[in-house]
């Protein structure tokens, strides 16, 4: 049987006092810590002062810090090489900034990547820290993961507890939609390692409405604090990706669901607009035109290259999920436990993840196709436009696993119609079992999805044969020309520097389409850059190989991912400089 009305709000309740006690416990202890002067009236050493702040600190800033490290870690050991096309755009855009040339390739012709100054900006103060090399390539993308997984734990955590925001922050962080990135070996979704926005926007997201939650159990000040926090997370979310801007429709709804006043909108609804404010001004003063980003993004689609019908679109969040990977199976049932949970407990938190999810997934899905097939806005079949709403997902998922479990010791206790002094005896006891029950399900649960989700992953080439490469270079000054399709080309510029940014080959990098039917002859003209492409990218020139036009191999990755090919004597020098088009290093 579900919980009554009082059932809920009693948990609701239980779940609210837990916080403010912690936050209490831990004011308590702040004050209670002042500097005691000991018996000789001295001061606490630093070192006890810092033991001291380190015993202070609440465990949610602890598990976060754990969360963040953990993203660190993972994204090292995939390890994936600065990627090509909209990855490369950002980062020569920012090394630039402002004065970015519109009118000059690529800029004139993927302007949206660069109107996204929550990328383009923190991208150009990080490579004015560390220089414009793989180290600070690292930075951005690992900023950009921390924000996700990290904000996965608050937000899940603020609403169900600890235990449901690890759980859910361990569930993404081994899942094939954030571990299968690099195409030189085999990709599904670019995500961890990739300067992109999908993953740092939708963390800010989720830090946001982790906000909005911790806030639905605050008043006075401490509200307000962490209304203002929440609106510079959203605000900030849409100057990394443009159509999160959906999700704010629902603002409104949110605050209703956490039974926050309507007027605190207002508070929600400063530091955003703010935020808007400064975007309309930057894009003034650079672009020439206030509304450049939004433009760019309205502008950004049309015919799809993939085979697109409105009836495929419509199933654009299915196909996303199953599509790819198997594993991609957790998200739809976590959707549909979040159904079933919300209609069997009605719990206002689900309500909330509910609303979240369903505000993006329409219109993510009209655009896709079902709207107009020939039109193409958004490409809802890939993962990686989902991302805003796994942190939902898993919320529902576990936070209706909860709630259910809960009901079945009343519901069925009830049924049975025992003995108050029969209930007394088997509580301790049954509870004992069923918390031994749950443990030795959700090892058992947690074990196999991890050995599948591990198990997924290939031998990964991570840039194990690009640091080869570079190493190479530097040892081979004398060659002055490479050519290689536009792709390899654009990841090459930065193994022409070490990881810092500083030059170690001053050659010229000359690049060509990899879809034109032939490889153009000024192409032909020095050593060329070659791999056989592993993921889901389509090879050079339709499957050209050197080996198959009297190239000679002249160097090799150890683990055969790149290599180096002189062309036949009639058609190049192999130190040659050429006049074809070339990939900014």
């Amino acid at each position: 049987m579900p919980h009554t009305q009082a059932d809920r709000q009693a948990d609701e309740q239980a779940d609210e006092q837990a916080d403010q006690q912690a936050d209490e416990q831990a004011g308590r202890r702040a004050a209670g810590a002042t500097r005691d002067p000991g018996p000789a009236g001295r001061r606490p050493s630093p070192a006890a002062r810092v033991a001291g702040r380190l015993r202070r600190t609440r465990r949610v800033v602890w598990l976060s810090l754990l969360v963040s490290v953990a993203a660190i870690a993972v994204q090292w050991v995939l390890l994936t090489p600065p990627l090509y096309f909209d990855p490369y755009y950002v980062w020569l855009a920012a090394g630039s900034w402002p004065d970015i040339p519109l009118t000059t390739w690529p800029f004139n012709e993927v302007p949206h990547q660069v109107t996204r100054l929550g990328l383009v900006l923190p991208a150009r103060l990080v490579q004015e820290v560390l220089g414009p090399g793989q180290a600070a390539y690292f930075v951005v993308a690992a900023l950009g993961g921390c924000a996700f997984f990290t904000g996965t734990y608050l937000v899940v955590r603020s609403l169900f507890g600890d235990v449901a925001g690890i759980a859910s922050a361990a569930v993404l962080l081994v899942h094939p939609f954030f571990t299968m990135t690099n195409p030189f070996g085999h990709e599904i979704t670019w995500s961890t390692g990739v300067v992109l926005p999908d993953m740092p926007g939708a963390g800010l997201f989720a830090l946001g409405m982790a906000g909005l939650v911790a806030a639905s159990r605050r008043t006075g000040r401490a509200q307000t604090r962490l209304l203002l926090a929440a609106g510079v997370c959203l605000g900030a979310s849409f100057l990394v990706r443009e159509f999160l801007a959906f999700l704010f429709l629902a603002i409104p709804v949110y605050l209703a669901l956490l039974r926050i006043p309507w007027r605190r909108n207002v508070t929600v609804g400063a530091p955003m607009l703010a935020i808007l404010a400064f975007n309309l001004i930057h894009n003034q003063l650079v672009w020439g035109t206030p509304l450049a980003g939004l433009v760019s993004a309205a502008t950004h689609g049309g015919q799809s290259r993939d085979y697109v019908t409105r009836e495929l679109a419509l199933r654009s969040f299915p196909r996303a999920m199953h599509d790819w990977h198997a594993l991609g199976a957790v998200f739809t049932v976590a959707l549909v436990l979040t159904i079933v949970g919300w209609a069997v407990t009605r719990d206002r938190r689900l309500a909330l993840v509910l609303a979240w999810f369903f505000t993006l997934a329409v219109p993510l899905t009209l655009f896709s196709g079902v709207l107009d097939p020939n039109d193409i806005k958004l490409r809802a079949w890939l993962q990686r436009y989902w991302f805003a709403v796994l942190p939902a997902l898993l919320a529902g998922g576990f936070g209706s696993l909860i709630l259910m479990f809960r009901m079945l010791p009343s519901g069925l206790l009830s049924r049975l119609r025992l003995s108050r002094l029969r209930l007394s005896r088997l509580r301790p006891r049954s509870r004992a079992v069923r918390r031994a029950a749950v443990a030795a399900v959700a090892v058992a649960l947690g074990g196999t999805y991890a050995v599948a989700a591990v198990s997924a992953v290939p031998d990964l080439p991570r840039d194990k044969a690009w640091r080869e490469l570079r190493g190479y270079l530097a040892e081979h000054r004398d060659i002055t020309l490479i050519c290689a399709d536009r792709r390899l080309a654009q990841t090459l510029t930065f193994y022409t520097r070490d990881v810092w940014g500083e030059r170690v080959w001053d050659g010229e990098i000359r690049d060509f389409p990899h879809y034109l039917p032939k490889v153009p002859w000024n192409a032909q003209e020095g050593p060329m850059l070659y791999t056989r492409w592993r993921g889901m990218e389509s090879q050079i020139a339709s499957g050209w190989r050197p080996s198959d036009h009297g190239w000679t191999l002249r160097w090799r990755s150890s683990d055969g991912i790149l290599q180096i090919w002189n062309p036949p004597p009639a058609t190049g020098t192999g130190t040659g400089t050429g006049t074809g088009t070339g990939t900014p290093a």
